[in-house]
């Protein structure tokens, strides 16, 4: 719904969520890109604004607060923690007490507390029951919980409960499929040798199917994504098992489960290729070594040291113009050739040399790798969990995390493509390599920062595009790194939001204002690069000018009027108007435009006084007379 609403949102306001929308970060950073800011409270927003409200809900007066400021709610509540509320809400209306089981700090729990006047009893372990049973004697209170708690703890604080002798109505909100998924993780943790639990690490949920799969499999990990140390963890066992928190969105499981399926096997089973080889005969593939046994002028017999003999036909040998088998090798020349069928008529092997030059090729690979080299190679097709790799004479895999430094949805957008690659694994025995765009382009990004960075000084004035905007400020690329330009510093007025002056998009010249390299952090000005206007009030401003403004503040003495960012103006009470003023909020308000008359320029103290009164027209005598006679008489100024 979220997104849905990012792509076709056509309100005249900001969208945003009260809160992160799932505790997830990697969903929270693509919800931003698209342009839905995060606010911590309904205040944050205005009239016209449309605000997402989260699956976890949100308490009775938030809805009615939005009402009342003509705010949009785009409710995303979970139908599971809706039906509480209702729950809660017609329990209080009745009188009936409530007990709520879960976290306090939870904003599920925070929301649904938010329903009964804030009246429910939170438990968040069954010891608090021993304190709290008076509490409830004589009544029989209603009991729910947080959708996504443990089973475990329901039952325990319900036992207590009944120990108590306190008599209950029972509704167990915990959502089924929260309670599915926590007795799949039992199952699956009591199965496995290793089980791998991915989630954000502020999701409740995902640290409780942790807490599950701790229990039953020792063996237990808690990741966020893709993680290193996540491939050299799974190196260790043989059965893995794989579950995934309610708020991990299926990319990044896919990318989990990709790299899993990447994981090179246990050194031991290397080990035991080998004794196995050793037992039986050469197979398609293998690279042998022999002596040459015969020579005829259309094949070479060699011996490999077992009962059958390898045969190298004169069309798998690179041969020069005009030379023969007798001329290229010799009875007893050492020989390697590669397998490329296991029986041949009689019984021999049948052997090639062109096809060592696949094996050459594998060898530059291992040295690329050693070397930390970057290769090209061209992308020919499209297999499950990424794309194939040609390079020279052989093929290679790119796993679809490895593609880009970006999530990549489909791998077909880069087939066709020559590209540069690092090469992170070459397995000569199996014929197999693995390669990596992404370290190809993540180290390029890394120089290209560094030297950014190294040509960046405070005072440098820089061009820059307009990337996003915060309620703080807005966020500019100074060429491949981002700064951040305080809304104070965007302009010598005051602003409430930087979409007032500026526009995704915009290329605008930025001052640097301070660096921090090691935070990574840029503070940028743009009012910096223009002329502060009370330096220029002399040349552009004279007394008795008469020119427009904005009046953008009203005291009881008088109003404040901007004749230009940044550059205000007072006029006193007793300049308003052709008539005595008792209350200047009667006669003016803000954000009205005026025609004012500069009565006087004081530019060491910042003061311009202004007239309005100065710009209308003179009230005929009579008529003035007549005024001040009604007048009651002026006390004395202090």
């Amino acid at each position: 719904m979220a997104f849905n609403a990012a792509d076709n949102y056509a309100g005249s306001g900001k969208l945003c969520s009260c809160g992160h929308l799932i505790h997830n970060d990697a969903v929270v950073e693509r919800l931003a890109s698209k342009g839905v800011s995060i606010i911590d409270s309904l205040e944050e927003a205005n009239s016209g604004d449309a605000v997402i409200i989260r699956s976890h809900g949100e308490p009775r007066e938030f809805y009615e607060q939005a009402a009342t400021n003509g705010i949009e709610l785009i409710d995303t509540t979970c139908v599971f923690v809706d039906k509480i509320h209702k729950l809660v809400a017609g329990a209080h209306e009745k009188g009936q007490p409530i007990i709520l089981i879960g976290s306090k700090v939870h904003p599920e729990v925070v929301a649904t507390n938010g329903w009964c006047e804030y009246s429910a009893t939170i438990i968040e372990s069954p010891e608090e029951i021993i304190d709290r049973a008076k509490t409830f004697e004589g009544s029989k209170p209603l009991v729910v919980c947080q959708t996504t708690i443990k089973q475990e703890l329901l039952d325990s604080v319900l036992a207590e409960l009944e120990k108590a002798g306190i008599e209950c109505e029972v509704k167990n909100t915990i959502c089924n499929a929260t309670r599915d998924r926590q007795e799949s993780c039992k199952k699956l943790a009591t199965a496995v040798d290793m089980m791998v639990v991915v989630g954000d690490k502020n999701s409740s949920n995902s640290k409780k199917l942790y807490e599950i799969a701790q229990k039953y499999c020792k063996n237990s990990i808690f990741v966020q994504g893709a993680e290193k140390y996540l491939l050299l963890e799974a190196q260790n066992y043989n059965k893995i098992g794989l579950i995934a928190g309610a708020s991990t969105p299926e990319w990044i499981i896919k990318e989990v489960i990709s790299s899993m399926d990447n994981v090179e096997k246990n050194p031991m089973m290397d080990f035991m290729d080998d004794i196995e080889k050793s037992l039986r005969l050469p197979k398609p593939g293998d690279i042998i070594e022999g002596k040459v046994d015969q020579v005829m002028t259309d094949a070479v017999i060699v011996n490999m040291g077992c009962k059958k003999d390898g045969i190298l036909r004169a069309d798998e040998v690179v041969l020069e113009e005009g030379q023969t088998l007798a001329d290229a090798f010799k009875v007893g020349d050492d020989i390697q050739a590669k397998v490329i069928k296991s029986d041949e008529g009689e019984g021999g092997i049948l052997l090639s040399k062109k096809r060592l030059v696949a094996v050459e090729n594998y060898t530059e690979l291992e040295e690329a790798m050693e070397n930390k080299e970057i290769i090209s190679v061209k992308l020919t097709r499209t297999v499950n969990g990424g794309i194939i790799a040609a390079y020279k004479e052989i093929t290679g895999f790119i796993p679809m995390s490895q593609l880009s430094d970006r999530y990549v949805e489909n791998a077909e957008e880069f087939l066709g493509q020559t590209v540069d690659v690092k090469v992170i694994r070459v397995d000569t025995k199996r014929n197999r390599a693995v390669f990596s765009r992404k370290a190809v382009l993540v180290d390029e990004k890394r120089k290209s920062v560094a030297e950014i960075w190294s040509n960046l000084n405070v005072g440098d004035v820089v061009e820059g595009k307009v990337m996003r905007f915060t309620d703080y400020g807005a966020f500019v690329d100074i060429g491949g790194v981002d700064g951040l330009l305080h809304i104070s510093e965007i302009s010598w007025g005051k602003l409430k939001h930087p979409e007032e002056v500026l526009k995704i998009g915009d290329i605008i010249n930025v001052k640097i204002l301070s660096l921090n390299e090691e935070k990574g952090k840029i503070s940028l000005g743009l009012k910096q690069t223009q002329p502060e206007p009370w330096s220029l009030v002399g040349d552009k401003y004279n007394v008795g000018d008469v020119i427009s403004g904005k009046i953008v503040q009203i005291k009881e003495y008088g109003a404040f009027v901007e004749l230009e960012a940044g550059l205000d103006g007072l006029v006193h009470i007793s300049e308003i108007a052709n008539k005595r003023v008792e209350n200047v909020f009667d006669e003016l308000k803000v954000g009205q435009e005026v025609q004012v008359k500069i009565m006087e320029i004081e530019p060491e103290k910042k003061r311009i006084s202004l007239s309005i009164k100065a710009t209308l027209p003179e009230e005929p005598a009579a008529e003035v007379a007549e005024e001040a006679a009604e007048a009651p008489a002026e006390e004395p100024e202090a």
